[in-house]
């Protein structure tokens, strides 16, 4: 991404998180240096890396140690639920407590509905299993929920309350599927969806969800905002989505963004010094 002269600007002391981020996927592989040196230099601080099997959680982790502007999460992915043995949440717990200074949540887990790559009941017995393991670590969840609305608020209402909190990452539902989610007492997280066109419901979303309740996410390498749909995410680009928030609020990009980032503070309990620079 060479194009800076295009992107929308913070202020100076103003910054973004993204609070969703497959950095130790494949499409970063060859450049993931200057990906978060471009990024810090934009004003993104601090990037969520999400676990969604067992060795993505390993990287995350790694990933962290090596670059002081990353956090981690681990967790079982519902697509990979199916290949869950006996001790794969022993191998989590202790990921976690061994590297409290990195792992920052528990998650992505939840259910997918449209992909059918674990069948939904083993989809279910999971989701549960691991919302009570990450309720035994102190950490919040992180939540998938593709075409399963309704099994995921159930689930998610039976385990309910949730001290850590947590996000429903991703989100697709409308306005009425974002009041029960707050009233479980989760954050929703904004993806650059929110800036295609047809994404109605999002933007009311968005436009309607109290700002103390929004985080905002790449989710890259996938669903890259406008105007650089069709090519690989990466977390410069949340200033789009950001800047599409604020369009929608009718407020300013800075306001979005430090209220978002005081959200995901709070979420992941971050340190709240975020001016060191990218790489160890």
């Amino acid at each position: 991404m060479k194009k800076t002269d295009s992107l929308p600007l913070l202020t100076q002391n103003t910054y973004l998180i993204d609070s969703h981020c497959h950095l130790d996927m494949d499409a970063y592989e060859n450049d993931l240096d200057s990906i978060l040196e471009q990024a810090y230099q934009n004003h993104i601080r601090t990037v969520i890396s999400i676990g969604i099997d067992e060795k993505s959680s390993q990287q995350a982790i790694a990933l962290a140690k090596k670059y002081n502007m990353i956090k981690a999460t681990i967790g079982i992915h519902p697509h990979d639920v199916g290949h869950i043995h006996p001790q794969t949440l022993d191998i989590m717990a202790d990921l976690a407590e061994k590297n409290r200074n990195y792992v920052v949540g528990y998650g992505e887990i939840g259910l997918d509905y449209a992909k059918h790559y674990s069948p939904p009941d083993i989809q279910r017995r999971h989701f549960c299993s691991q919302l009570a393991l990450a309720k035994e670590l102190q950490l919040p969840v992180i939540i998938h929920d593709r075409d399963a609305h309704d099994d995921t608020l159930r689930i998610l209402r039976q385990a309910a309350p949730f001290p850590h909190g947590g996000v429903m990452h991703c989100f697709s539902g409308d306005m009425n599927m974002a009041r029960q989610v707050l009233d479980i007492g989760f954050l929703i997280s904004i993806p650059g969806v929110v800036t295609f066109k047809n994404a109605v419901d999002l933007q009311e979303v968005a436009r309607l969800t109290p700002l103390t309740s929004l985080l905002l996410e790449t989710d890259g390498p996938f669903l890259t905002p406008a105007p650089w749909r069709g090519k690989r995410n990466e977390p410069t680009f949340l200033l789009h989505t950001a800047q599409n928030v604020a369009d929608l609020r009718e407020i300013s990009i800075n306001e979005v963004a430090r209220q978002t980032s005081a959200n995901a503070i709070k979420l992941f309990r971050l340190s709240t010094d975020l001016q060191v620079e990218p790489t160890h």
